[in-house]
């Protein structure tokens, strides 16, 4: 069985925001939670939820759902910390993972399908990564095979994962998530969505 767990980046400030973005509410659920219960419904774990800014408020929010919290102290100097941090966290529950996905909390649309296909296309085209396609460039969710663990533990600032997708561009496998592109920065873009 192929063991996957998910890192999900909750430690931003949402600075153009003003409040935490992670705990908007969106058809019923937090931005947040709707990612934790689509992992968990994509059989991924552990889920790993890693905290900085609003670290109290968001932890709260998560009491009674099934996931791992990873705190990055560092927050503030971008999501390669975060990710190391969260992988961290995901190898000692399961150090037998086979890949790990890295996903954000303000894609309202990530579902656990699209997980199942990130999964789906890494163990068909036996790739080291599996991004998703959207706006004309690839994104999160990612997906990446333990071969390349050790160099996402070795990530540092703002530079995040993408990087490694540009060192081996012969690795990457892609599977298209046109609404990839929406993500939740200001108010507006939270009402301009349906349903929003």
């Amino acid at each position: 069985m192929n063991k996957t767990a998910i890192i999900i980046l909750a430690a931003g400030n949402s600075s153009r925001l003003g409040r935490p973005k992670q705990l908007l509410l969106f058809q019923g659920k937090t931005l947040l939670s709707h990612v934790v219960a689509e992992a968990v419904k994509a059989s991924l774990a552990p889920v790993v939820v890693v905290t900085g800014a609003y670290r109290p408020e968001i932890e709260a929010s998560l009491l009674g759902q099934p996931v791992v919290l990873a705190y990055n102290a560092h927050w503030e100097k971008g999501m390669g910390g975060g990710i190391v941090a969260g992988l961290h966290k995901a190898l000692l529950i399961e150090p037998h993972a086979h890949a790990v996905i890295v996903a954000v909390c303000d894609q309202p649309y990530i579902s656990a399908e699209l997980f199942q296909a990130l999964i789906g296309k890494q163990s068909i085209s036996g790739k080291g990564f599996v991004a998703c396609r959207y706006a004309d460039t690839m994104g999160t969710p990612v997906l990446f095979s333990q071969r390349y663990f050790n160099e996402l533990s070795a990530l540092t600032g703002n530079a995040g994962a993408k990087q490694l997708l540009k060192r081996y561009p012969d690795e990457v496998a892609e599977i298209p998530f046109p609404k990839g592109g929406i993500d939740i920065d200001t108010e507006e873009d939270l009402k301009a969505l349906p349903g929003g």
